[in-house]
């Protein structure tokens, strides 16, 4: 997790009148095509790394206004997969469509403008034929991985400004956390007691996620997809029963390495053999 970055108060959190204070968690979308996104986008620059998955730029607009490009080449990649599935889908559904009479092909036109994520790819010809619309492919392979920054404060640095954004995230993670993966909600308690228990371990809970995501750098889901492959079984024969653990796998020695946790033994326990 990166360095908390808190603006000193009442500092610069008025970017220009009428517009909210430290508009850094809305920032303007490449993809809305706004002034503001066209015109960052424009800016030549060389990209700062700033940690493994991000890259940033500051750009200037004007003078009153800063913003920040920030780049994330595994998002950049995430990007173009999707676009590349919905690319096909739509090409299979207007595929051979030139042959069809043309209420046909405007009724699937209409289809088609229900679904957001394939409509922005569909062009339409003069004549009405349906094709794929290969400058709007290009134009957001430009944009993978990207997003837009905006702040007010004129003495935090671009790899500031982006960590916290993310932290920002990392905050409205946590309570969707909360309220979805460690079930904060419902309450099946009716003490005050009771319910003041369940809201605390669930906020444990979540505390152990985020510090052993901070602390392996990997998400809890792969952590646990890691760790749940690790069993005991439970042998038996006639010199007696024991109960062994499986092979630790290089990734969960890795695991309990940085979390500082020792393996555990192998054999888990001896007993004798089973009286008949």
């Amino acid at each position: 997790m990166g360095r908390s970055v808190v603006p000193p108060p009442g500092a610069g959190l008025e970017l220009l009148p009428g517009r909210p204070p430290l508009d850094l968690g809305q920032p303007p979308p490449f993809r809305s095509g706004s002034a503001e996104a066209t015109a960052a986008l424009s800016r030549q620059g060389r990209y700062q790394h700033v940690r493994d998955n991000l890259q940033v730029k500051e750009v200037r607009i004007a003078d009153d206004e800063r913003f920040v490009i920030c780049y994330n080449p595994e998002q950049a990649e995430r990007d173009a997969a999707l676009r590349e599935v919905m690319v096909g889908k739509l090409t299979t559904m207007i595929t051979g469509t030139d042959s069809l009479s043309v209420t046909k092909r405007a009724e699937l036109r209409g289809r088609i403008s229900t679904m957001p994520g394939l409509h922005r790819f569909l062009r339409t010809t003069p004549g009405g034929l349906l094709r794929i619309d290969k400058k709007k492919i290009a134009t957001e392979t430009n944009l993978d991985g990207k997003y837009l920054l905006r702040c007010s404060d004129p003495h935090l640095s671009a790899e500031d400004i982006a960590l916290g954004y993310k932290q920002l995230l990392q905050v409205e993670r946590g309570w969707r956390d909360m309220k979805t993966t460690l079930e904060l909600r419902p309450v099946y308690h009716r003490l005050e007691d009771r319910i003041r228990a369940h809201v605390i371990l669930c906020w444990l809970a979540l505390l152990l996620v985020r510090i052993v995501e901070t602390t392996t750098g990997d998400t809890w889901n792969r952590v646990r997809e890691d760790l749940q492959e690790l069993h005991v079984g439970t042998f038996e024969g006639p010199a007696g029963t024991f109960r062994q653990r499986t092979e630790l796998t290089t990734s969960q020695r890795d695991i309990l390495t940085k979390l500082g946790i020792d393996p555990p033994k192998k054999i888990i326990e001896l007993g004798p053999p089973a009286t008949p």
